[in-house]
This record gives C-alpha cells, sequence and structure tokens, in this order.
C-alpha cells in the first residue's frame, strides 16, 4: 500500500470537517452521506471531487453505493455515527433512533470492508453509563476483523485555536494495532513548551487567497437587544458573568441581574453570561449556536467565519445555508487539524501494513474504556513529550 492515496467515505459527514483534514493529510474523499440539507450542499460546495448522498442513510443500499463509488476500493470508513443509545442486550432501547442509525454505519463497513474505520464521538461516550455501548462497538467491529483503540484526543494539541476534546475510535485490518495522532501544540517537548494557538492568531487572517470574506455578515453579528450590549460593554476581553462577584466589578447597579444569587444552585449561573474570548488563548468548545461566546474587543457575537475560524477550517472553506444552519454546521464539525492529524496516522499504517489476514490482538476493552474515562475528565494534566 505505500504511495497509494488513500480513499475514504465520511458517513454522518456534516458539513465535512473530518473529510477536510482527511484530504489535508492526503487522501481523497469519494462520498459524504449526511441528511441535513444545508450540511450536504456545504460538503458538496468543498468537496468538488466526492459524490453526495443527501437522504435517509436506510435507503443507501449497496446498490446504491455501487452507484455512487462505481465499483472503487474503499480504504477507510469514517464519520461520528450516534453511539450513546447502543447496547450489548438487543438494541438497547428500541424506541432509541440513535440504535439503529449506529447499525447502519456498521452496515456499511460490512458491505464496503475498508482498511480502517474512524469513528468520532463526544467525550461523554466514555462515562459509565455508556460502557455497555462501548463494549458493543468494539465487539461488532472486532467481529469484523478489526483491532480497535480508543482515545480521547484534545484540538488545541492539534495546532486548532479551540479546546474541543472528542473520543476518537480507530479500528484496523491490516495492522496490530491503531496508531494515533502525537500531540504537537500546548506540550512540553524535552523540556520546552510548545503554545497551543490562540484566538488573536487565528483571526489575524479570514480571508481567502482572492481576499474574500466569507460567511462574515458583521450585522448579523450585532447584539440587537440594548440591555445586552450594554451590559457587554462592560466586560473587559476574557471575561464573563457567572458569579455574584463578577456581576459586582464589572456592571453598575442599573445593568445588574434580578436574580437570589443565594439560592441558585451552586451560587453561579449554569454557564458564563457575555463570555468574551481571550485573544492570549485558544478559544473554549465553540457551540451550534452564536449565542454563547462574543468577540474578544468588538461589542458582537462572533462570525460564522470566525467560529469556523475557531475550529481550524481553511478561510475558503464555505458554508451554506441561513446563519442558525452555519453555525449547527460549524459547532458538530470534528476540527480539520485534528482530522488532519489522524489521516497523517491512516497514511502511517497503511505504509505498516503487515499480514492482511491478521489476526485479532486480543486486548481487555474494558480496560481500554476505563483508561480513556480516566484522561477524559481530566483537564488539568498536561502534555509532555
Amino acid at each position: 500500500m505505500k504511495n497509494k492515496k488513500l480513499k475514504f467515505v465520511d458517513i454522518f459527514s456534516g458539513a465535512g470537517g473530518l473529510s477536510c483534514g482527511l484530504e489535508q493529510a492526503g487522501m481523497e474523499c469519494l462520498l459524504g452521506v449526511d441528511c441535513d440539507k444545508y450540511a450536504a450542499q456545504t460538503f458538496e460546495k468543498n468537496h468538488k471531487k466526492a459524490k453526495v448522498y443527501s437522504g435517509e442513510i436506510e435507503k443507501l443500499t449497496k446498490l446504491k453505493l455501487n452507484e455512487l463509488l462505481q465499483g472503487q476500493t474503499i480504504d477507510a470508513v469514517v464519520g461520528g455515527p450516534p453511539c450513546q443509545g447502543f447496547s450489548t442486550v438487543g438494541l438497547g432501547d428500541p424506541k432509541d433512533k440513535r440504535n439503529s442509525l449506529f447499525l447502519h454505519f456498521v452496515r456499511i463497513v460490512k458491505l464496503l470492508n475498508p482498511n480502517f474505520i474512524v469513528i468520532e464521538n463526544v467525550t461523554g461516550l466514555v462515562a459509565k453509563k455508556n460502557e455497555k455501548t462501548l463494549l458493543s462497538i468494539f465487539h461488532r467491529f472486532q467481529k469484523l476483523g478489526y483491532n480497535l483503540d480508543i482515545r480521547i484526543l484534545s484540538s488545541q494539541n492539534f495546532g486548532v485555536p479551540e479546546v474541543r476534546r472528542r473520543t476518537i475510535i480507530l479500528g484496523t485490518r491490516i495492522n496490530s494495532e491503531p496508531i494515533f495522532p502525537k500531540p504537537t501544540h500546548d506540550i512540553k517537548k524535552k523540556g520546552q513548551y510548545i503554545p497551543a494557538v490562540t484566538i488573536g492568531e487565528a483571526f489575524e487572517d479570514l480571508a481567502t487567497p482572492k481576499g474574500e470574506l466569507l460567511n462574515h455578515d458583521l450585522d448579523s453579528a450585532k447584539v440587537k437587544n440594548k440591555l445586552d450590549e450594554n451590559r457587554l460593554k462592560r466586560i473587559p476581553e476574557g471575561r464573563g458573568i457567572r458569579y455574584q462577584k463578577d456581576e459586582l466589578a464589572y456592571l453598575p447597579p442599573k445593568l445588574r441581574f434580578n436574580v437570589d444569587w443565594e439560592n441558585l444552585p451552586e451560587g453561579r449561573f449554569r454557564q458564563t453570561k457575555y463570555q468574551r474570548l481571550d485573544r492570549n488563548k485558544p478559544g473554549p468548545t465553540i457551540m451550534t449556536h452564536r449565542h454563547g461566546y462574543f468577540h474578544p474587543t468588538e461589542n458582537r457575537y462572533l462570525t460564522p467565519r470566525e467560529a469556523a475560524k475557531c475550529q481550524s477550517f481553511p478561510n475558503d472553506f464555505e458554508f451554506i445555508g441561513p446563519i442558525s444552519a452555519q453555525w449547527r454546521q460549524i459547532g458538530n464539525a470534528v476540527p480539520p487539524l485534528l482530522g488532519k492529524a489522524i489521516g497523517k496516522c491512516l497514511l502511517q499504517m497503511a505504509k505498516k501494513a503487515t499480514d492482511p489476514n491478521n489476526e485479532i490482538k486480543k486486548v481487555k476493552k474494558k480496560d481500554l474504556i476505563i483508561q480513556s474515562r480516566k484522561k477524559a475528565f481530566n483537564y488539568r494534566d498536561q502534555v509532555s513529550l
């Protein structure tokens, strides 16, 4: 498999952040699959050589796959299938549609028989309550001949100007074990600290090579409520209001909230209000709506372009649909630079391919899951190499 360009399909692709990153690594996307019409249009706009299937995954039959892929060999099936409703006992909750969606991901892997699989999901997937789900995933893919491993990866460790932690499951049929990317940013390497990419660095350049600013409508980013705008004007960069001490520090009496702080759960707002980003740090996890975070210095929301830049999307990656749909696509996406790091590992595994009839490595699946769970919710450890 040396020097071969790996071809892949992206199931539950969304706008195509993972595909974008894998292609940056040197892979080739042949097909994107998502039922959201705006996400599918965005995928098609930015992956011009790939086919796009926008419809119910139940109708993506073997015949339809053959028609779309025209008999080409698929090296990897990747995507973010819903997993949480799945369990070892039957289908878990039979009313949970996520069960059947995940099973369709498995079905497509069976049909295409790729050498590699990549599954991306939230960190909550490794929580104790989802242990049966993960054991089922490992069991099903090991039956198909894959060696699997699982890690929690944090995007700022791979050059993304955003702290976003994701569960990544890698599977291979041609290696004794998967290879995961090693952090390149926000780490200590040989005693020297390599910083994360900051919001300030990311926002320095938002234009395409042609000088265009895509998805950057400043008028739609205005804070239209006057009270909200007046409060925001008082908030320093990198700050927000979550506790009473924040309110007292930043807001004059006439702009304060009419709340009983002592009777709020834990004496705080559940989420910080009027949270400004900090140009000297990577940003927090970008959500699927614009109301969570505000520009570091200007009195407005972020534009979709700025949110996409936090996620490491290239400036010429254009999002289709109304503003709400653009935010949904951006907030749900895998950061492309995280995808690129994963793609490089798939290429590395392809070059190191062992026996195609590789035996399944016997691992204690539960031990892997427990190890991942310990790291999933530990936000204090700094990576050292």
